[in-house]
């Protein structure tokens, strides 16, 4: 891989990331229509907030792949690094006038080594970005995983598969509820993964690890001390992270659920 400056790289997204939480904040979204079913959305945002991403990072880093969750593929050389695009993820929640969703952008190594992960949320004015091996920050003040020790009476955090539970998800709701352990399901991966950075969420769980919406985050949780399990995760493999602390305790869950 060529020489890459991550702190340039780290201050366009940044950029980027700010303009795309304009955008979004605008009064109303606009041409919300079905991509593979009614529960599967997008909005003229989301198209136009991509575009607008992929035309920036296209001329400032030019022979970088792009893959954005729009657009789909745009590769790059073989030796450069590719960005990865979620214009609003939570689109259904932007949709429905619900303020939690967010713009996630990641540039990720030629072997799949994430190097950098930035995940905005619009209307929070929260920016979450990481530089592998840099650690974790929130708005430019450094964040830690959570000092917890138990599940018990902390939050965690999960994802439906689009509209409907993953296999695992019952099994694993039911021990955390007689774990005395109060589950969010919030509409936004990104988000949500961001929240174990922040030390607010203690764990969170998503059945299906897709990179575009995910491992710009995981990046934030891991650099923030969180653990991962299975470590870095392969498409569509479940993925489970946690504070260092509930990590045992966590897997234990885990695997109780048969993930």
């Amino acid at each position: 891989m060529r020489e890459l400056d991550l702190d340039r790289a780290l201050a366009v997204a940044t950029g980027l990331a700010g303009w795309a939480c304009e955008r979004i904040r605008r009064p109303r979204p606009e041409g919300v229509r079905e991509k593979d079913g009614p529960a599967d959305i997008v909005t003229d945002t989301d198209e136009a907030v991509e575009a607008h991403l992929r035309e920036v990072l296209g001329r400032a880093f030019p022979g970088h792949g792009i893959v954005g969750e729009e657009y789909g593929v745009t590769p790059g050389s073989a030796d450069s690094p590719h960005w990865l695009i979620d214009p609003v993820d939570g689109t259904t929640n932007y949709a429905h006038g619900i303020g939690w969703c967010s713009v996630s952008i990641g540039l990720v190594a030629p072997d799949g080594t994430p190097l950098l992960g930035v995940v905005a949320d619009p209307w929070r004015g929260e920016t979450f970005t990481a530089v592998r091996g840099g650690g974790a920050r929130l708005n430019g003040t450094p964040v830690r995983a959570a000092p917890h020790t138990t599940l018990t009476g902390h939050v965690f955090l999960t994802e439906w598969a689009a509209h409907a539970h993953w296999p695992g998800m019952d099994a694993l709701l039911r021990d955390l509820a007689g774990r005395h352990c109060t589950v969010r399901v919030m509409g936004s991966t990104a988000l949500s993964l961001a929240q174990v950075a922040a030390g607010r969420a203690t764990a969170a769980a998503i059945g299906s690890f897709h990179p575009v919406d995910g491992l710009p985050a995981l990046l934030l949780a891991t650099e923030a001390g969180a653990v991962a399990l299975p470590g870095l995760p392969s498409w569509e493999t479940p993925l489970l992270l946690a504070a260092p602390g509930v990590a045992a305790e966590a897997a234990e869950v885990w695997r109780g659920a048969g993930l």
